[in-house]
């Protein structure tokens, strides 16, 4: 565990440069800690994403997520032991910039229901009624710039 963000540096790129980190935080918190079923979790849509991973001061990668080409935010992944210390935050905020150079004029994620605060805080508003993907209960939440 680290102590502050100016030890954290953040990488973005494709998932043939970021996917091995990506992949492995993924795995830990949607695979090992909810239970979804890895055939679920890794798909097609990777190699089109920009990805973001965010470091901590040793090199160890410590959260994931991923920016598809239509604008959804997806894959948001923080490993337990970092969590609640800016690095879910740092992580959107970087997928939002990464939109908004592009020229996108919102992004749009299914949340998690227990995340929909950490969500609303960055502008996020809920859309739509309760889903299930992978046995978890979702709702979209969309922002615009």
């Amino acid at each position: 565990m680290g102590s502050g963000a100016a030890q954290r540096r953040t990488l973005t790129g494709s998932w043939a440069a970021l996917g091995a980190d990506a992949g492995r935080i993924r795995f830990e918190v949607f695979v090992q800690e909810q239970q979804v079923p890895p055939q679920e979790e890794l798909d097609d849509r990777d190699a089109q994403c920009l990805h973001a991973v965010v470091y901590d001061s040793d090199g160890q990668a410590i959260g994931t997520g991923r920016l598809l080409p239509d604008g959804h935010i997806g894959r948001m992944a923080v490993r337990r032991s970092w969590r609640g210390q800016g690095v879910g935050s740092l992580l959107l905020t970087t997928l939002m910039n990464a939109a908004r150079r592009r020229g996108d004029t919102e992004v749009v994620l299914d949340a998690q229901l227990h995340a929909r605060p950490f969500y609303a805080r960055h502008g996020f508003v809920e859309e739509g009624g309760t889903f299930m993907d992978a046995g978890i209960a979702h709702r979209v939440m969309r922002r615009r710039f």
